[in-house]
């Protein structure tokens, strides 16, 4: 499907390399139309009450985890910018705050999430693959690109077509040159702040802050990971006072969430040490009678038939089912 909008894609493929930017490009910013991104943001996120419905469990928190992953997996497999896989994730958040699903889980929420990819490559990616192939990485279905496009147009029409949406990438630099005014450490920012983003673009609890508030407490997550930037680091304001229309509450809370999923997801990700135990072989086969060697000979080896036929099973790959009847899609008057 060709996606034609009338829109100033002047400032679309935000892919381009920052650091290029030269200090005194960055004082010629006005500061208004940053201020002014921020009043916009609003306009671009989910509502207010949107995070209590997980909490309520009117929507599946998993299985919105779920799609995100696999939303990261395929920006991963085809190399897209990490500003697509935002998009992806802030396209299905403000469907699903707008629209309910047949289903909170299974093909529904796949189907959604392979649009808004298909969607989010089109506004950022140069190469777009084909409906087609965006379904990899351990799809559980498969959809037809008709299917695919019917979901495109429902979730354009929800979205009321505005897809240029205000995200953290729209303030980093801005961010990270009011740390650093040198921009001595402007490429370490960007890049570490971006993996900060997305590490933890699958908490829902991130879903209370504004993209302002989410960039900021990135760029001052990477200000305090290294002690070698201290000496660069402008100590002197204080985030709020980088731009009108930000909250030091938000990004003081964002920042504290921030590095508290950073120490959980270390201590996940930490290898785990097994104890090992010497067993002497020797002395139990001493030990052991004729019959106990009949015994333990012939469980082994029905454990060893079992394990044999347990592995042969798993072997098979699952069925991935095809699924092409979706009226629901096309009917814009269901709620």
């Amino acid at each position: 499907m060709d996606l034609l909008c009338e829109e100033d894609y002047s400032g679309v493929f935000s892919g381009e390399s920052t650091a290029d930017i030269l200090p005194e490009e960055v004082d010629s910013w006005p500061e208004e139309s940053i201020a002014s991104c921020i009043e916009e943001e609003r306009h671009f996120v989910p509502g207010l009450d949107y995070l209590s419905r997980f909490h309520s469990q009117s929507l599946d928190a998993s299985a919105r985890e779920d799609s995100v992953s696999w939303i990261l997996k395929v920006q991963a497999y085809y190399k897209f910018q990490p500003l697509t896989a935002y998009l992806a994730v802030n396209y299905m958040d403000r469907f699903l705050y707008s629209r309910r699903l047949p289903e909170t889980s299974g093909w529904p929420m796949q189907l959604l999430a392979v649009a808004c990819l298909s969607l989010a490559a089109k506004m950022e990616e140069v190469l777009v693959p084909c409906l087609f192939d965006f379904q990899v990485e351990g799809v559980k279905y498969i959809f037809e690109a008709k299917t695919i496009q019917r979901m495109e147009l429902l979730v354009l029409s929800v979205l009321d077509w505005r897809l240029r949406s205000v995200t953290p990438f729209s303030f980093l630099s801005f961010f990270a040159y009011k740390i650093d005014p040198l921009g001595t450490f402007l490429g370490f920012f960007l890049s570490h702040a971006t993996k900060i983003i997305l590490s933890n673009i699958k908490e829902a609890s991130f879903l209370e802050y504004r993209p302002s508030s989410i960039a900021a407490a990135a760029i001052l997550c990477v200000a305090n990971e290294l002690p070698s930037l201290s000496s660069a680091v402008n100590s002197h304001e204080s985030p709020e006072t980088w731009c009108d229309g930000l909250s030091k509450e938000k990004i003081v809370r964002c920042y504290r969430l921030m590095k508290a999923m950073a120490i959980e997801n270390n201590r996940r990700n930490s290898p785990k040490v097994i104890a090992k135990l010497r067993v002497s072989v020797r002395a139990a086969s001493t030990l052991m009678k004729p019959s106990d060697e009949l015994s333990f000979s012939s469980s082994s080896s029905s454990s060893s038939l079992s394990s044999s036929s347990s592995s042969s099973s798993s072997s098979f790959p699952c069925k991935r089912r095809k699924l092409s009847d979706y009226s629901w899609v096309g009917d814009d008057n269901s709620k």
